[in-house]
């Protein structure tokens, strides 16, 4: 896989086999004071809805986010599951695979 954001429509699934739901935004910490910007990945988040509302439309290129696109989003991703990164197990063939448990994740 080329990059990250291609996570995004992935199917989630749990370490017992549950399906968690579709990957709708990815969650990064933006490095400040370096050369070049970089970004790690701390998260996903996760909803059995698929609809692709969260790309691109509540953020800007600084990451800010207008009140009616958070208030959009909150909306349409109710009861949205937050993934840490550090719970992915594998992350190839259109799936993610996570080492925990659909309940020890918490809500976005």
């Amino acid at each position: 896989m080329a990059t990250v954001t291609e996570l995004i429509g992935h199917s989630v699934w749990d370490s017992n086999g549950v399906w968690v739901g579709h990957v709708v935004d990815i969650r990064v910490h933006k490095h400040r004071g370096e050369l070049q910007q970089s970004q790690t990945v701390y998260g996903l988040v996760v909803s059995g809805r698929r609809a692709p509302v969260l790309l691109g439309l509540t953020r800007d290129r600084h990451g800010r986010s207008p009140w009616l696109s958070r208030t959009l989003a909150r909306t349409v991703y109710v009861g949205s599951t937050f993934v840490p990164w550090a719970t992915v197990a594998d992350w190839t063939g259109g799936e993610v695979h996570l080492d925990v448990l659909k309940k020890e994740l918490n809500r976005a």
